[in-house]
């Protein structure tokens, strides 16, 4: 098969590993050293041999799911785990969230996904400097390692934006800031329960029990689990923030709308009572008091300051203005 592979390495158990090419995966023996394939999970030959890899069929029908949780699936003395991270290389993806589903056994370690992740090739150049895994144990937990460490990358950017929301928030000039708080809320929401997944991936497999999964191993898996749970932490830090600068900007919003509405009733009120007067002056039947006067559009205009004049003093006096 010279397409769907994307990886092939062969680990030497020492910290050292190099790449393989398909005769040399094909003639594969465990004797040789670990070896680590990462397929296309999408392409027909991959799947095609995946299949007929000798991998229980659970296990090869997981790595090729189209949609599947992060979950961890032990299957005898193997393990199945699918789990997410961030992939930074392709932004024009919902969040760079992208999924590895993973076949763990003793001797062979099997991978699938669109494509080849930050963290595969952080950990191929591990391999390549002689300071990588030594077994499928180290190997996958080291993968997982990098997995969260690219996402505490974007657990500081999302510390970052809420930092420049808060500054927008006292630049009373600011606009559009709603509709960005609440996109932003969101975003935090999906990557909390994402983190959350791969916390619950993680703890199921430290408390795995399979033959090749060494003490080192559990023990690595129990610092990457304390940092995952510290980035939740900072992720529920960042949306209560939010939450809270969204509440700020709604509360402003409504005493500006409430400013603005009392400057109205009060408007209103001062010229009620002149409406009144001149509506019922203005009435076209007998009897209209200074209706033949010479100075009876002078006393009306005396009447209607007088009238003013006590509606705005009773005003102050009710503190109203």
């Amino acid at each position: 098969m010279e397409t769907g592979h994307l990886l092939a390495t062969l680990l030497d158990r020492n910290g050292s590993g190099r790449e393989m090419t398909w005769s040399e995966v094909e003639s594969w023996h465990p004797r040789q050293g670990l070896m680590w394939l990462h397929f296309d999970g999408v392409d027909e030959e991959s799947s095609r041999w995946i299949r007929d890899s000798g991998l229980p069929p659970v296990a090869a029908e997981a790595l090729l799911a189209k949609e599947i949780r992060p979950r961890t699936l032990p299957v005898g003395d193997g393990l199945f785990l699918a789990m997410c991270g961030m992939d930074p290389k392709h932004k024009s993806r919902s969040e760079h969230r992208v999924s590895i589903r993973v076949w763990v056994e003793e001797n062979r370690v099997i991978s699938t996904g669109k494509r080849r992740l930050l963290a595969e090739e952080d950990l191929i150049s591990r391999l390549h400097s002689g300071c990588g895994p030594r077994g499928a144990a180290a190997l996958v937990v080291s993968l997982a390692d990098l997995l969260v460490l690219r996402m505490s990358d974007r657990v500081e950017d999302f510390e970052e934006k809420v930092d420049d929301l808060e500054d927008q928030l006292l630049d009373r000039s600011a606009k559009g800031l709603g509709t960005t708080l609440v996109q932003f809320r969101k975003k935090t929401i999906a990557l909390r329960r994402y983190l959350c997944l791969q916390r619950e991936v993680l703890s199921r497999m430290q408390q795995e029990s399979a033959p090749w999964f060494d003490e080192s191993s559990h023990s690595l898996l129990a610092d990457i689990n304390e940092r995952l749970q510290r980035h939740i932490d900072d992720i529920d830090a960042v949306r209560e923030r939010a939450a809270i600068a969204q509440e700020e900007l709604l509360n402003r919003n409504s005493d500006q709308l409430n400013s603005r509405m009392y400057l109205l009733s009060m408007v209103a009120a001062v010229f009620l009572p002149l409406s009144f007067l001149t509506g019922l002056f203005g009435i076209n039947v007998g009897g209209i008091p200074w209706a033949q006067a010479r100075e009876g559009f002078l006393a009306f205009c005396i009447l209607s300051v007088i009238a003013l004049t006590v509606q705005i003093a009773f005003f102050y006096w009710k503190k109203w203005l």
